[in-house]
């Protein structure tokens, strides 16, 4: 492991990193209002700070999407089943309304539903984020009056959710808080934001990130636990936390981490759980047995096949696959020359679960754009990776356009279709592949070419090592002697606190 004696002096930086001065991108795009930050600029001194900035960016971002729904809003919700699809403006928020029995004051989980779908088909705290949206929705007027309502309160409460995970994004790495505008300007941010309920999760799931940053593993357990109560993909995040915790020692840490998860998840499901299981338990039925559905590579599989795999098949192949990945992603972290920075690792193993599941709705998005900017914040890579989702955006739309629009076959055919996932695959998995590199070469991650270790790794960032493999366990020599800043781990004067 690096020593003293074979690393460079740390680093310890303390200026804000300008990404008009790092990224070409950035530099390019701030000529539209006035170009690169000039040498006498007064950093700090307004009002206008970084975290306001972003955020009022995310918001008025945020409110260019509920625009972009406007056409739905006015009718296409609720007058032929094409015409929201060839406006590329579905949610599910409206539709839900009177689906779910939020129109006639079903409680969720507690009362059997009309149809097919006998109980809510969401995690708990979703189901309470929807439920109280119906209790700010006016009960008079007509249906659609109701569901417009519904889907403006259902908006209102998400763009708190959207300005939190802009924030959260901008304070997580203390000296790089304009990497925020990566999420805040992000358009398939905008573009998906109110089809679904998931920016929730992703709220909850940004603040645990800002708080594990902070060196706060217990209000990480519990912010992680509510996220993991209001959508599953933010349990992932505590493989890559133990994978980091176990290379550094930090297992006291992870066990506040992991306590706290467990004791959050509880409270929220555990009354649900004992009075009524069958509605809780409906989401996790719904998910094994739903079978392949859009946006995912076995859909292409499921219609080019004669003989299409069985849902029980895709499940098993699925978690087998994702299972590879981690294995892969474990491999990873403990064989790296320098130990992966958590946001990396997070954004890897959130990616591996979106590639390989058998559904890839376009809001799943979402999970992405807040760990992405935290990994990899190049403005190059996220937006060719941007420009891949909103490919996909419209051509799911596109698809549905044609699909239901009987003999005039008006959008994307069935083979039209195939290469929109293929590129929003393509897109994942080359952000992923530039995000290993940077593990593997660490002189390319522009976070610690900056001069920082892990400014979102809490007790991690700046630890030393005390198992690894591999190459890891005994780095070379010449590694110490790179032209760009190092940080040596473990080397940090308590003094200067938690980076």
């Amino acid at each position: 492991m690096p020593s003293a004696e074979s690393t460079r002096a740390s680093v310890h930086a303390t200026d804000p990193v300008l990404p008009t001065k790092e990224d070409a991108v950035a530099a390019n795009g701030s000529e539209l209002i006035g170009g690169p930050i000039g040498r006498r600029a007064l950093l700090g001194t307004s009002w206008w700070t970084p975290v306001r900035i972003v955020a009022l960016v995310a918001i008025g971002v945020f409110a260019l999407g509920l625009v972009q729904k406007a056409p739905c809003y006015d009718g296409a919700w609720f007058f032929g089943a094409s015409s929201q699809y060839t406006h590329a403006c579905y949610s599910d928020i409206p539709h839900l309304y009177q689906g779910r029995g939020f129109a006639d004051g079903l409680v969720p989980y507690f009362d059997k539903l009309p149809g097919d779908m006998q109980y809510l088909e969401y995690p708990v705290l979703t189901g309470v984020f929807m439920e109280v949206a119906s209790w700010l929705t006016p009960g008079s007027g007509t249906i659609q009056h109701q569901e417009q309502w519904y889907w403006m309160v259902n908006a209102g409460m998400l763009m708190v959710c959207a300005a939190v995970i802009a924030v959260c994004v901008t304070r997580t790495h203390a000296r790089r808080p304009w990497d925020g505008l990566l999420v805040a300007v992000a358009p398939a941010f905008a573009l998906t934001a109110t089809i679904n309920w998931d920016l929730l999760a992703v709220a909850l799931t940004a603040a645990a990130m800002l708080m594990w940053s902070r060196s706060r593993p217990l209000a990480f357990g519990v912010l992680l636990g509510l996220a993991t109560a209001a959508k599953l993909y933010p349990v992932f995040l505590l493989g890559p936390l133990f994978l980091l915790c176990w290379r550094a020692g930090k297992w006291r840490d992870f066990g506040k981490a992991l306590g706290g998860s467990v004791v959050a998840w509880l409270v929220v499901n555990l009354p649900v759980m004992l009075f009524a299981f069958d509605g809780w338990s409906k989401f996790y039925t719904f998910s094994q047995e739903r079978g392949v559905d859009f946006g995912s590579f076995w859909l292409i599989m499921a219609q080019k096949s004669s003989n299409p795999l069985s849902t029980e098949t895709v499940n098993l192949f699925a978690m087998l696959l994702v299972l590879l990945c981690c294995v892969g992603i474990a491999v990873l972290a403990l064989t790296a020359p320098r130990r992966p920075r958590f946001a990396q690792l997070a954004f890897l193993i959130v990616a591996a679960f979106i590639v390989t599941n058998k559904v890839y709705s376009p809001q799943y998005v979402l999970w992405l754009i807040p760990l992405a900017a935290l990994a990899r914040p190049k403005w190059r890579d996220f937006l060719i990776w941007q420009a891949c989702e909103v490919a996909y955006f419209l051509g799911i739309w596109m698809y549905l356009a044609y699909t239901t629009s009987g003999e005039a076959h008006k959008g994307l055919p069935t083979d039209g279709y195939h290469w929109a996932i293929g590129l929003h695959l393509l897109g994942t998995l080359y952000l992923c592949a530039v995000v290993v590199r940077d593990i593997l070469m660490p002189e390319r991650d522009v976070v610690r070419r900056a001069g920082d270790d892990d400014p979102s790794g809490g007790v991690l960032d700046g630890a030393e090592d005390v198992f690894a493999f591999g190459s890891a366990a005994h780095p070379p020599r010449h590694a110490a002697h790179l032209a760009t800043p190092q940080v040596e781990w473990g080397s940090r004067d308590p003094a200067d606190g938690p980076a």
